[in-house]
């Protein structure tokens, strides 16, 4: 489906498809926080939904605006924010070494539930810069395999290796600089993003199955300690990221502590049938009802049918971002919007499958649903670039000729 919008000396024909999902997911962020106002704790819920409407507002005109500028341009842009974005995520980490060892923090960067991950700002609100790095990071490492491969089109060892370390040059000054306020969640969904572009991107089998197995090693090796030596463990982890293992490994276990957040969405879930509650339902109390935890607050208000509902919406988005991606030539342009489809999928799996206990708990929101403005515009940042991408934008110029009259 197709809208045309007239700019200038331009016409426009851009994807309505895309833009009609975007507005059905809209309306249900805001209906879904409508519905928690009485399970939020801190703030006003009414505030909540405005600021919420507020940025997705902000976030439709931003998506129109970089529609009209065009991807060339946007791609131009990405090396300099990039290094903006560093030089936040720098003076974020600047005052967690602070906090830490002097107990005060940088202005505009204060600790908010035991992480430096945001800057507060005046009027504004809070702003995050590692949603924003996500986005970056998707093109950037999109441009520099697309170039590899156009530079060696028949790779060798050598050839995959420098291009690894070509990845690996952009993708770890952020990665541990987020590691380090610390945001475990979005490290994960960044090192997701990439680890697919990596697997898409032609190298070697090996490679691949190097990399998979060393993430494996890892996992195992975290494991093995967590069971047979936690008291090591817990000597480089924090233990409020251990409780939460402990949360998803017995959920009954501490059910005013560290288990009440999974316990109470669970018992939510699974206590509003298939219809739910109702309206604006507290009959369970749920930490984070309006950021984390939307899903399972969702869930009490409206059920199994509710609940359907959501993920049946992430899944048409999903498919609908696949279908652009396999209509689309262009090989950069293809890297692109699988990042962005796999950013989409591991944050709706992972937060959807935390609250139901199938997976521990990180912190990740539900996209497009859970409350946060920095969240919402940095997806709205990667729509307008699938906007452009899309076979169904369509430009058109309109030349204006002036005619002289001979005298």
């Amino acid at each position: 489906m197709k809208q045309t919008i007239q700019w200038k000396n331009k016409s426009i024909q851009i994807d309505i498809g895309l833009i009609l999902i975007l507005i059905l997911f809209g309306l249900t962020s805001c209906f879904a926080l409508y519905n928690s106002f009485n399970l939020i704790k801190s703030g006003s819920g009414y505030s909540y939904l405005l600021r919420q409407l507020f940025w997705f507002v902000v976030g439709f005109i931003a998506m129109f605006f970089l529609t009209i500028l065009q991807n060339k341009k946007i791609y131009s842009y990405m090396d300099i924010a990039y290094k903006i974005l560093m030089l936040c995520l720098i003076y974020l980490f600047l005052s967690r070494m602070l906090f830490n060892f002097v107990g005060i923090s940088l202005p505009f960067a204060s600790e908010v539930n035991g992480a430096i991950s945001w800057f507060q700002l005046p009027l504004i609100g809070s702003f995050q810069p590692s949603e924003f790095i996500k986005i970056v990071l998707i093109v950037l490492v999109s441009q520099i395999i697309v170039e590899h491969q156009n530079e060696h089109p028949n790779p060798t060892h050598k050839d995959d290796l420098l291009l690894l370390w070509q990845i690996a040059k952009v993708l770890f000054p952020p990665l541990f600089l987020i590691m380090m306020q610390p945001d475990t969640g979005i490290c994960i969904i960044i090192v997701f993003n990439i680890f697919i572009l990596v697997c898409c991107s032609g190298i070697r089998k090996e490679y691949v199955i190097g990399i998979f197995a060393f993430l494996a090693i890892v996992v195992g090796t975290f494991l093995f300690l967590y069971f047979e030596y936690p008291e090591i463990l817990s000597s480089f982890i924090s233990s409020y990221k251990l409780q939460r293992i402990d949360a998803w490994l017995e959920p009954e276990s501490n059910i005013r502590g560290s288990s009440n957040q999974l316990y109470t969405a669970l018992l939510s879930l699974g206590s509003a049938g298939l219809t739910g509650y109702g309206l604006q339902a507290n009959i369970i109390s749920i930490p984070e009802a309006h950021t984390d935890f939307i899903f399972a607050a969702f869930g009490q208000c409206f059920g199994f049918i509710g609940t359907t509902f959501i993920l049946i919406l992430c899944l048409l988005l999903d498919i609908y971002l696949c279908k652009i991606a396999y209509a689309t030539k262009d090989k950069k342009d293809r890297f692109i919007v699988v990042g962005i489809i796999a950013m989409l999928l591991y944050q709706q799996l992972q937060n959807t499958g935390m609250i139901v206990g199938l997976l521990p708990i990180t912190g990740i929101t539900l996209p497009l649903i859970s409350y946060g403005g920095s969240s919402i515009l940095s997806y709205f940042i990667s729509f307008a670039i699938i906007l452009n991408i899309s076979p169904a934008t369509k430009r058109t110029i309109h030349l204006n000729r002036s005619r002289k009259k001979s005298i």
